[in-house]
Parts: C-alpha cells; structure tokens; sequence
C-alpha cells in the first residue's frame, strides 16, 4: 500500500544511494565551475563554452487548478510548504528545492539562485512572480530535485499577469521531467492545458509523464475509466499526442485514516524520479569525460598550430634575410667593381695592400668585365636600375619578416600543465566517481 513505512535496511540504502549520486553531482559539479582549473574556465581560455552541470534534476507539475501539483509537493517533501485549496492557490512560479533551513525567497533572489533561469526576465510581468521555497527535508530523493511548481490553469476570462503559456513552456525546455496533472473533478479537458501540453510535446515528448491525479474522488472504478477514456479521447485529438502506448497512472495523496479501494500508483512517480536522476547521474558522468576529450584535442590542436606557425616564421625570416642580404650585396659589389675599374692597381694597393687588392682584382672580375661592356653613357642609368632592384628586394625582405604571432614558452607550458590536469586529475577523478556509483548499484563483487 502507498505511505507504508519502509523496513529500515531499504530506508538506509535509499539514503546511501540518494547521498553518492549527490556526490557525484556536487563533485562534477565542481570539477566544472571551480576557478582557474575548472573545466569552464579551461574551455574559455581555449575559446570554448562549457556549461556546468546542474546539481539537481528540475521536475515541473503542471495542470489546470486544483489538480493536486501542491499537494503531491508537500506529500513527497512531507512538509507543508505550498498552499493547497480548492482556489487557484499558485498564481506564480515557485521552485521548492532543498537546502540547510527552511527559507523563502523572492524573485531577485529566486533569479540569483537559478542564473540559467533569467531569461524568464525577458517574459514581462513573470519576475514579480517567482519565488523559492527552501526545505531542509531529506525525503525520499528531494535533495537531489527542485520542483517547479507552476499557476494553475483555467479557461475563460482568467486574467495572468504575464503570458502564462509562454513562461511554461520555456520552463518546460530546461526540465528533465514534466508532469501533467489531469484533475478529475475539475476542468481535465481544461483548453489552455492542452494547448500548452501540446506545444511542449513537440521537443519534450519523452520527458512528459500524465497522471491522473486525485484518482480516489473520481467514484467508482467505472466512473475512473471514464474519466480517464475522455481524457485520453481529447489528448489523443491532437495530432502531435496520438501515440501508441499512451499510459497514465492513477495517484492520490494517500490518508492513514482513509481507504479506498482505487488503485495508487504514486509510488511509480517517485520511481520515475528516481530513474531520471540515476539517467542525469550518468548523463553527466559521460558529458565529463566527451569534455574532457574536447579540452585535451583542443589543447593539443592549439599546440600544433602553434608549431606551424613557428615553422612558417622561421622560413619567412630564412626568406627575408636572404632576400635582405641579397639587396645590400648585389649593389655593393656591382658598385665596388665599378669603383675599381676607374681606380689603377697602383692606387688601389697603397689603399688596402697588395694582397687586398688582388683579392678583390680576383673577385670582382667578372663584375669589372660587366661594367666595360656598359657604354660610359649608360652607366647612370644601370646604376638607378640597381637602386631601383635594391629597393625591391629590401622591400620584399621587409614583407617576409612580417610574422604570425606565437604562444610564448610560458603560454604552452600553461598550456601543457592544463591538459596534463584534465587528463591526470580530472579524468581519473571521473573514472572514480564512475566506480563508486556503479558499485552502490552492483556491489563491489561485480566490478572489474
């Protein structure tokens, strides 16, 4: 029967199992957003954008009002924290979550509590709405979930203050499970429900789940078939909900001191809880490690491009100081030559000596040659010639030393120290986290 006690040695694992996977999600959590060796930081120096994994799973109930959302919050929680009655008690967004005391926050505080949620800003009129409510509980998995609790939804002339559809369905998006509440005794077929459930069917099919909630009120078993049959007609009217295989349980917030003879499936809610965070435990494991893998080929792809550019500045200059060379020398020993073709032997070695002056009488013959076959009036213009091819290749050698910029030694020893501490610290830190949660679900026997 649903609300029994569990006999103590399942109570302690549930507690065992709910404080690894918590664990597990603060640790990679932390992995992720610790500063300068976080793996955000990493990413952004290297111009990538990671996002840290969320230490919660988010689990929104929606449903036109009175359709038990508050209500199923306080009995998984097992405090009275949301308000429940038959009026349209949420007329906002409020977030319960777990935390150290028993807290409420508003909209500000809500919005710096939950950053990936600001966005909602953008809603007008939703920020006013938004408020938290802190448990300290330790039920059930509620330390490793944040419940969204959404307005109830009616037709008609209801007023909201801001675009109630809108806001759930974004919601809707960063959620890892949606649950529909379809309140028998009240408007089930509610039109504003089912567009809504209809827009967030089109990207979070597989995470919606249908209950029919308060299942005890409906009446007999006959009248919860056909409760349930109208529903399902309706839904099922829409083309993107026509589905085979189209369930939803049966729950009601069970009384110790009332009976009924309904079938409860609520214990089935909070298994479908349960096996999302084991998902999101794993999911996130494995993100780290393709992370991982990202940053180290991202850190070895930017060493080797560094590399290359090092070799391509290294031939640039190679090629700049021979062209450099080149247009100093050339003119220099075409000028030298000429210079000696004017000058006799006599004069040139009382200059510079007689074994000087044979050297260079050796060396720059065949310039000297050169130069007698250039008519006395065409020497002006082979001079400006050379000037002119001087120039060229001076500046052509100015070109080539223009270079790419390099990571200094410093930079690729940073460099090499980030990807050594993903790979030796990070990602055996994984394979850790890894085992210990497998071994709470396998036992230390069957790992390997």
């Amino acid at each position: 029967m649903a609300g029994r006690p569990k006999p103590r040695s399942a109570a302690n694992a549930e507690r065992g199992a709910v404080a690894v996977s918590e664990r597990v999600l603060r640790e990679c959590h932390t992995l992720y957003g610790e500063a300068d060796t976080g793996l955000v930081d990493i990413a952004d120096r290297l111009g990538l954008q990671l996002l840290p994994p969320r230490k919660k799973i988010n689990v929104m109930l929606m449903g036109n009002h009175s359709a038990g959302k508050s209500s199923f919050i306080n009995w998984y929680v097992e405090e009275h924290i949301q308000r429940t009655g038959v009026a349209i008690e949420t007329q906002g967004f409020t977030f319960v979550t777990s935390g150290r005391k028993r807290e409420s926050l508003t909209g500000n505080a809500t919005l710096h509590l939950y950053p990936h949620f600001k966005p909602l800003q953008q809603i007008e009129g939703v920020a006013e709405y938004l408020t938290t409510e802190i448990s300290a509980s330790k039920q059930k998995k509620f330390s490793l979930v944040t419940f969204i609790d959404t307005p109830g939804l009616v037709d008609g002339d209801m007023k909201y203050p801001f675009n109630v559809d809108q806001a759930i369905v974004w919601l809707g998006e960063l959620c890892e499970l949606v649950f529909v509440f379809f309140d028998p005794m009240g408007q089930a077929l509610c039109k504003r429900t089912l567009n809504i459930v209809e827009k967030l069917n089109e990207n979070q099919g597989e995470r919606m789940r249908f209950y029919l909630s308060k299942a005890d009120e409906a009446g007999g078993e006959s009248d919860r078939q056909r409760v349930m049959m109208q529903i399902v007609q309706e839904l099922c009217k829409r083309p993107g909900l026509n589905k085979c295989g189209f369930e939803m349980p049966t729950i009601y917030i069970p009384h110790p001191n009332k009976s009924s003879r309904c079938v409860n499936q609520i214990d089935d809610v909070c298994r479908t809880i349960e096996r999302t965070i084991n998902q999101t435990v794993q999911t996130t494991l494995n993100q780290l490690e393709r992370d991982c893998l990202l940053l180290i080929s991202a850190v070895d792809r930017k060493l080797q491009e560094d590399s290359a550019q090092r070799e391509r500045n290294t031939k640039a200059r190679s090629k700049g100081c021979l062209l450099a060379v080149m247009g100093l020398l050339l003119p220099g020993i075409l000028l030298l030559s000429l210079v000696m073709a004017n000058v006799s032997a006599d004069i040139l070695s009382s200059l510079v000596g007689e074994d000087v002056s044979y050297v260079l009488e050796v060396y720059t013959g065949p310039f000297t040659m050169f130069w007698s076959l250039i008519p006395n009036d065409q020497v002006s213009y082979v001079l400006l010639t050379l000037a002119v091819i001087s120039l060229l290749l001076l500046l052509s050698a100015r070109i080539s030393f223009r270079t790419s910029r390099t990571l200094t030694r410093r930079q690729r020893r940073h460099l090499e120290a980030q990807r050594d501490f993903v790979q030796d610290v990070v990602k055996v830190k994984k394979r850790q986290l890894y085992e210990e949660y497998l071994r709470e679900s396998v036992g230390e026997h069957e790992m390997p």
